[in-house]
């Protein structure tokens, strides 16, 4: 059947038309190209040959997606991994800050703990015991007083120039009358190291009696 068209009108191609076309022109395409392809070919590789151009479109699209959204989680990873490496060194500075008020504040402590003492022969005894207690050395405040009492009257620059040991060099000093050997063996650290000062010169004494009486307590003479 042959078709006519109306004179003074043109042909028009509706969109469904140019569809058409298009879709009966890629199948004849398709056709084509299966047409080419050798006899003993798989037929794996006819579908490849069948629409390459379709394929290529629908693996860059997904390989677009792929790749934003590789990108989007190492992004959240980075971004998590920076508040975790933040939040470490921020509890790590919160840590530090708070051994350091703490170290502070023992210190504060331990020094609120020492008391003051009189420089004076009251003093000079009470200071003593409380040195040799943290160090373990026995004596009673009595004991003390009563030796240093016998021994140098009080008197922190005492030193005997005629007995025994004057004649050999090594003249006893201070409130308990201690030579240098004796003092220098028994000296306690954290106290001076000096013959004449009161307390060094009484806990070095009580050291030494301790060691060789069992306490200053036991002494009674000279020792």
């Amino acid at each position: 059947m042959t078709e006519t068209s109306t004179p003074g009108h043109s042909r028009r191609l509706t969109k469904a038309h140019k569809l058409s076309f298009a879709g009966v022109a890629t199948l004849g395409a398709a056709a084509l190209a299966f047409s080419l392809v050798p006899a003993g070919a798989a037929e794996s590789e006819t579908v490849v040959a069948a629409a390459p151009v379709a394929w290529t479109k629908v693996v860059d699209g997904a390989q677009s997606k792929v790749v934003q959204d590789h990108l989007t989680a190492q992004q959240v990873v980075a971004t998590k991994q920076a508040k975790t490496a933040n939040d470490a060194a921020k509890a790590k500075a919160e840590a530090d800050a708070k051994k350091d008020r703490e170290q502070k504040a023992a210190a504060s402590r331990s020094a609120a703990r020492t008391p003051v003492f009189a420089n004076n022969l009251d003093g000079w005894i009470k200071e003593a015991l409380f040195i040799m207690k943290k160090e373990g050395i026995p004596g009673t405040y009595a004991g003390i007083h009563r030796n240093i009492m016998r021994e140098s009257s009080g008197n922190p620059k005492a030193i005997n120039n005629w007995d025994i040991n004057a004649q050999n060099g090594i003249p006893s000093k201070g409130l308990l009358q201690v030579i240098a050997p004796t003092f220098k063996t028994y000296h306690i650290k954290g106290t001076k190291f000096d013959q004449y000062d009161p307390v060094a010169n009484i806990v070095a004494a009580c050291n030494y009696a301790a060691d060789r009486y069992g306490s200053m307590d036991n002494v009674n003479s000279a020792y």
